[in-house]
C-alpha cells in the first residue's frame, strides 16, 4: 500500500490506499478512543504537551528505561546507521551490499523475450518479472538458505511510469489518457506473482531461468473458490455458474508462506478494478458500499465485462480473498480460500500454536477497519506435506476488540453465533465471510488506523501490529491523553496473546511505538531517547522478524513534503533498555516504497521491494515536477535514457559475509 503524490496528478492511477473517510459506519469505538480511555484512567496526563502525548502512547516500561536506553550497549543491532534523506539512488548501511535481483520487465524462463519497454506485449509480460513488486518469500529448496523459491506479489500498475506516450500535457497541465485495449492487456499481465527459483553463488544472488518450478500468476490465471463460500449464489456470474471457478487475482499486496511451504497471496484493494453501476435496487448495493466499490480507477471494464457491474454485479464478491499457491506444482490450480474472510487483506503472516493449529493473522488496510486471525480446525503435520494442502478451508475467524484496560478478545465470525444471524441479514456461513467487513462490524469490533502487516514472532511470542496511519480521525475522537487526532504516522501496537498460546482467544495489547519526528512535541512520538535523527519514521507498513526475533519495519508514505525523507527499512528494538530505539538500515530512491522485507532462514541474506519508485518529485528539489516515463524523477536502477524506472527486488548481504544487522 502506498500514498505517493502522483495520485493528485494522474487520478487514474489507482488510489491503492482507500484514501477517504473510509467505509466504515459501525458505530464501533476506534483504536484511538481505547488508547484514550485506557491511558487517562491511568492518570498519566501530567506536564508539557509534549509529556502528555508521550506518557499517553508509550507503555510504562519504555517510559522507565527511556533515559537509558542503549547506553550500556544493549540494543540487538550493531550497523553504521544510513542518513535519512532523498535521492535517485537506494542507500544501504556501510559494509553491506544491495544488489538488485530482479527488475519489472526481467526474463523469468530461458526463452522468455527481453524487456523492450517500447514495445510491450501481455505475451511478453507473461514470461517477465510483473509490476510494482511487493510481498517478498523465500521457500528453501532441500532446506538450504543459499537456494530456494523466491515468492513475490505484484500489486498493481502506474500507467504514467510504465507507458510512453500515455501523459499529455495540454495548456500546462498533465493528464493521463485512457489506455488502450493492449495496454490494459498488459497491465493484466504485470499483475499477480512471481515464482522463480534462485541460487547463491560466490556470496551473489542469481535467478535460475531454467528453474522447473518458474512460473507467472496473473489476473488471467483460473483459480478455485474453496471453503464455504464456494458455490454459493453470491460468487456466481454468467461465466462461471457453479461459483467455484475464478478468472485472476489482483492488488495482491503482502501476502505470506505457510509452514507446508505454499505461497499465500492476500487480494487487497480489489473496489478499484471495478467500474459501472449495480441494477437498481440490487441486493449486493450496502455490499459493495462497505467495500468501496466500484471505485473505477482502471480501465480494464472499457475491454471486459467482468469488471463493469452493470453487466456481472457478482463479480467483486470473487475478490478479496486469501490465495494460496502449491508452488513444487507449476500447473497446480491456485485456491481462494473463503474461511479466511473477505476483506482488503494486507498479508497473512502464519505460526503454529503449541497444540499443531495453524494460526494466521490479517489486517484490513483501510481505516477505521479490523484485526483478524484465522486458527485451523486441522493441526500441521510436518512429516506430511500433502496433508497439509487443505488445512484453510476449516477454521474459525476471529476479529480482535481492543479493551481500555490493555486487554483485548478476539470474537469468533460463526454464523449463528451471537448477532450474526438470519435477523441481521446473515443466512448461512458463506454470508458472514462474503461479508466479513459487516460482520465485524455486528459483533463490535474496535475500529483502527489501517491495520497493514502483522507478524507474530516465535522467539518472544509476542505479534506485532503495523498500523500506518489515519489522517480522518478527527478532533472530537480523541482527547489529551489521546494519541494525536489526524493521525499521519502511524503507530505499532504489541500482542501478547494468553498462555503465550497464539491462538487464545483473549490477549494483553501495548503500544510499541507511536511514529513520526520525535523533536517536534506535538506530534507525540515515542522513539526511545537514544534513537538518532536519522532512526525515527513514519508510516509503518510491512515489517519482519528475523530468526533471531529482532523486528524490522519498512515505511509507506514518508517522502520530502511530510518527513524530509524517503521510506526504507528500520530495525526496531523491542526488548530491555533499548526497546523503542530505531536505527535506518537502508533507504528507497525518491518516490519508491519500501515492501517485503524479508530474511533468509540463517539471516544472512534479506530481501526487500521497491515499488513505484519515480512516482513523485513534484517536492523534492532534485526535480521539483511530477514524473513521468517522459520525464522521470529518477531512472533507478539502470541509470540509462533509454529505460524507463523500474521496480525491483534487492537482495542485501553483509560484505565478506555474516548475518545481517549484528
Amino acid at each position: 500500500m502506498n500514498e505517493h503524490l502522483s495520485q493528485k496528478i494522474f487520478p487514474t492511477t489507482q488510489l491503492e490506499d482507500a484514501d477517504g473517510e473510509g467505509h466504515n459506519s459501525s458505530l464501533n469505538p476506534t483504536m484511538g478512543e481505547i488508547i484514550s480511555k485506557r491511558f487517562s484512567r491511568r492518570s498519566f496526563l501530567q506536564g508539557s504537551l509534549a509529556v502528555a502525548a508521550i506518557t499517553a502512547t508509550v507503555s510504562p516500561v519504555a517510559l522507565m528505561t527511556a533515559e537509558k536506553a542503549r547506553a550500556n550497549g544493549a540494543s540487538a543491532f550493531s550497523f553504521p546507521e544510513v542518513e535519512a534523506g532523498v535521492d535517485a539512488n537506494h542507500h544501504v548501511a556501510e559494509g553491506y551490499s544491495a544488489d538488485v535481483l530482479l527488475r519489472w520487465g526481467d526474463a523469468l524462463f530461458a526463452d522468455a523475450p527481453a524487456f523492450d519497454p517500447t514495445k510491450q506485449t501481455a505475451e511478453a509480460q507473461r514470461r517477465q518479472f510483473g509490476y510494482n513488486n511487493d510481498y517478498v518469500g523465500f521457500i528453501p529448496l532441500e532446506g538450504s538458505s543459499t537456494h530456494g523459491l523466491l515468492v513475490v506479489n505484484h500489486e498493481y500498475t502506474n500507467p504514467h511510469l510504465m507507458f510512453p506516450g500515455i501523459v499529455k500535457i495540454v495548456d500546462g497541465k498533465i493528464s493521463q489518457g485512457k489506455l488502450s485495449k493492449e495496454q490494459v492487456d498488459v497491465e493484466m499481465a504485470a499483475h499477480g506473482g512471481t515464482i522463480v527459483e534462485i541460487r547463491k553463488v560466490d556470496g551473489k544472488w542469481q535467478v535460475v531461468p531454467e528453474g522447473r518450478y518458474n512460473r507467472r500468476i496473473t489476473s488471467t490465471t483460473e483459480m478455485q473458490l474453496t471453503g464455504p463460500a464456494a458455490g454459493h449464489e453470491r460468487v456466481k456470474t454468467s461465466a462461471d455458474a457453479t461459483g467455484t471457478r475464478v478468472i485472476g487475482t489482483f492488488n495482491n499486496c503482502a501476502g505470506g508462506v505457510t509452514p507446508w511451504g505454499t505461497y499465500i497471496m492476500a487480494e487487497e484493494n480489489f473496489h478499484g478494478y471495478f467500474s459501472g453501476e449495480l441494477p437498481q435496487g440490487h441486493k449486493e448495493a450496502a455490499n459493495y458500499k462497505r467495500y468501496g466499490v466500484p471505485e473505477g480507477s482502471y480501465d480494464w471494464a472499457n475491454y471486459y465485462d467482468r469488471f463493469d457491474l452493470s453487466k456481472e454485479p457478482n463479480e467483486p464478491n470473487r475478490f478479496g480473498w486469501i490465495v494460496e499457491v502449491d508452488v513444487m506444482d507449476p500447473t497446480a490450480t491456485p485456491k481462494k480460500r473463503t474461511a479466511l474472510g473477505r476483506t482488503k487483506h494486507e498479508g497473512a503472516a502464519s505460526i503454529v500454536d503449541k497444540d499443531g493449529h495453524v494460526v494466521f493473522y490479517l489486517g484490513d488496510d483501510e481505516r477505521f477497519d479490523y484485526v483478524y486471525k484465522f486458527v485451523t480446525t486441522g493441526t500441521f503435520n510436518a512429516n506430511d506435506r500433502a496433508a497439509n494442502l487443505d488445512l484453510l478451508d476449516e477454521g474459525t475467524l476471529y476479529v480482535a476488540k481492543f479493551a481500555e484496560d490493555g486487554t483485548l478478545q478476539w470474537l469468533p465470525l460463526i454464523f449463528g453465533q451471537g448477532p450474526l444471524t438470519a435477523e441481521n441479514g446473515f443466512a448461512s456461513q458463506a454470508d458472514v465471510l462474503i461479508e466479513t467487513r459487516r460482520a465485524a462490524d455486528t459483533v463490535g469490533a474496535t475500529k483502527m488506523d489501517r491495520p497493514e502487516d502483522i507478524e507474530p514472532n516465535a522467539v518472544n511470542g509476542k505479534v506485532y501490529v503495523m498500523l500506518t496511519n489515519n489522517s480522518k480521525r478527527k478532533a472530537d475522537q480523541v482527547d489529551a491523553a489521546n494519541p494525536r487526532p489526524d493521525n499521519a504516522f502511524g503507530h505499532i501496537i504489541e500482542i501478547t496473546e494468553d498462555g503465550g498460546d497464539f491462538s487464545a482467544t483473549s490477549g494483553k495489547w501495548e503500544v510499541l511505538l507511536k511514529c513520526g519526528d520525535p523533536s517536534v512535541a506535538e506530534v507525540g512520538a515515542t522513539f526511545s531517547t537514544e534513537t538518532s535523527k536519522n532512526g525515527w519514521f513514519g508510516m509503518p507498513d510491512n515489517c519482519a522478524v528475523d530468526s533471531a526475533g529482532r523486528l524490522w519495519v519498512a515505511t509507506d508514505g514518508n517522502n520530502n513534503k511530510a518527513t524530509g525523507r524517503t521510506d526504507g527499512l528500520w530495525a526496531v528494538d523491542t526488548e530491555g533498555d533499548a526497546r523503542a530505539t530505531s536505527r535506518l538500515f537502508f533507504r528507497v530512491p525518491v518516490g519508491a516504497e519500501l515492501c517485503g522485507p524479508l530474511f533468509t532462514p540463517d539471516d544472512e541474506t534479506a530481501f526487500v521491494a521497491v515499488q513505484h519508485p519515480g512516482d513523485g518529485g513534484d517536492d523534492w528539489a532534485g526535480h521539483g515536477r511530477p514524473s513521468y516515463y517522459e520525464d522521470l524523477s529518477t531512472r533507478w536502477p539502470d541509470f540509462k535514457d533509454d529505460m524507463p524506472v523500474r521496480p525491483s527486488v534487492l537482495a542485501i548481504t553483509k560484505i565478506g559475509g555474516g548475518k545481517i544487522g549484528v
